[in-house]
């Protein structure tokens, strides 16, 4: 038998303190029964029967259990690496408030539909950062998304190359598995600089990893605001950020992947939340566990069986 709690100090003060007083309690009816002139030995009974309940109520209270049975527990689920770009051009507010807080609300929607699988985060701008590694804990994720700004990174640029580069690195990193499904999913306006290396896009092609690219922004764009006025170019002029669609659908072919949007008229990630459901899930983790059941219930029926009897039968205490 083993137990799940343990007595404390305190519990144990308390049970010599109960077993001090009902010690006291004996002796004084024995005690009076002599003055008597008579026994009490009657109460002898009823002695063994408090003892016996008490003593049920004890390891009921312990937590016992019969053996331990060993449980295999199996997580499959998918790892998932996430892609925001953190470049000044994702402050342009073409949607409402801006395109990253867009991409931060459809993060979250896309971590809390997708539960069971394993999410990190990069971010990247000119050159590509891990800001969450892999994990299952949403809430953490949460904090991670919600933390996400244009001055996390110190470049303005986009380079969405080396994004796709650390993602694919990370995915490749812990390749325990074919017994893993892994996918990358890449948010940004789309405003790169030097295109991909085919080498690039065919490793992901060749390792199976499909790659969704979310295109933020609209193809008429917004200026981009700073704290003294819009963003302005080496010549002084105005900068308008603007959706590179053409080029973010290319990048999404090439690489055997799909394209969608979030612009101000369209934020419905359903599309790719089904998409990636309808892959396969692969083994995550495998674990045994040692899995002990709690049967306290049987030692506080007999408990009870017991008080009840002790409350029925009567005895007489003294005879005279």
């Amino acid at each position: 038998m083993t137990w799940n709690d343990h007595l404390s100090q305190t519990e144990y003060g308390f049970i010599a303190i109960f077993l001090l007083l009902y010690a006291f309690y004996f002796l004084r009816i024995f005690r009076l029964a002599r003055q008597l002139g008579t026994n009490a030995w009657a109460i002898i009974p009823k002695f063994f029967l408090r003892t016996a309940y008490l003593t049920f109520l004890l390891i009921a209270l312990l937590g016992p259990s019969f053996g331990e049975a060993e449980k295999e527990l199996v997580a499959e689920g998918k790892d998932i690496y996430l892609a925001v770009d953190l470049s000044k051009s994702m402050d342009a507010t073409d949607i409402s408030p801006t395109r990253l807080e867009k991409v931060k609300f459809g993060l979250n929607r896309l971590v809390q539909a997708l539960p069971g699988n394993r999410f990190g985060l990069l971010v990247f701008s000119t050159e590509a950062y891990v800001h969450s590694p892999l994990t299952t804990d949403g809430r953490a994720l949460e904090t991670f998304i919600q933390s996400l700004e244009t001055r996390l990174v110190p470049e303005s640029g986009t380079n969405l190359c080396s994004a796709i580069q650390l993602a694919l690195q990370k995915q490749l990193k812990d390749m325990v598995a074919p017994n893993q499904s892994k996918v990358i999913v890449v948010m940004t306006d789309g405003e790169n600089f030097g295109d991909c290396d085919p080498a690039l896009l065919s490793r992901l092609r060749t390792y199976g990893i499909p790659l969704f690219v979310v295109g933020v922004g609209t193809e008429n764009g917004s200026l981009i605001q700073t704290s003294k006025g819009p963003l302005r170019d080496e010549e002084g002029q105005p900068v308008r950020s603007r959706l590179n669609r053409e080029y973010l659908r290319k990048l999404a072919q090439d690489a055997h992947g799909s394209y969608l949007e979030l612009t101000s008229t369209s934020s419905d990630l359903t599309p790719l939340i089904s998409a990636i459901s309808g892959l396969e899930n692969r083994l995550i983790d495998q674990r045994k566990l040692s899995v002990t059941a709690n049967k306290y219930y049987y030692f506080l029926v007999i408990a009870l069986v017991l008080i009840a009897a002790d409350l029925l039968i009567t005895v007489r205490t003294f005879k005279l």
